[in-house]
């Protein structure tokens, strides 16, 4: 079993910067790719970063230039540097890892840290 812990969330002024952390603890897991998506009230689940275990990085475009995911591959930590931050970044962001058990492909999820940003 795995578990995420993440971290860094918090309400944050238009234009100002927050780090998001989320750490993953336990065993019989290998993690392939880390990454983090976000869950704004009345909108989809979106995809904002990923990154792979030789730190190859995906954004989506709404997140491009402003925030950049990174990974500590020897904590088992993945981070999302958010700058520029806009209104509309305001949600409830989530990391997950994907990786292989024995007994196949898993993803697993954090429990999700809200970011507000205020106009």
């Amino acid at each position: 079993q795995v578990q995420l812990v993440e971290s860094g969330g918090g309400l944050v002024q238009a234009g100002g910067s927050l780090r998001l952390s989320c750490a993953a603890s336990g065993s019989g897991f290998s993690i392939n790719v880390m990454g983090w998506y976000r869950h704004a009230p009345g909108k989809q689940r979106e995809f904002v970063a990923s990154t792979t275990k030789s730190s190859t990085t995906a954004y989506a475009d709404s997140v491009k230039g402003r925030f950049t995911v990174s990974r500590d591959n020897a904590k088992n930590t993945v981070y999302l540097q958010a700058n520029s931050l806009k209104p509309e970044d305001t949600a409830v962001y989530y990391c997950y890892v994907n990786g292989q058990t024995g007994l196949g492909p898993r993803s697993y999820w954090g429990q999700g840290t809200q970011v507000t940003v205020s106009s």
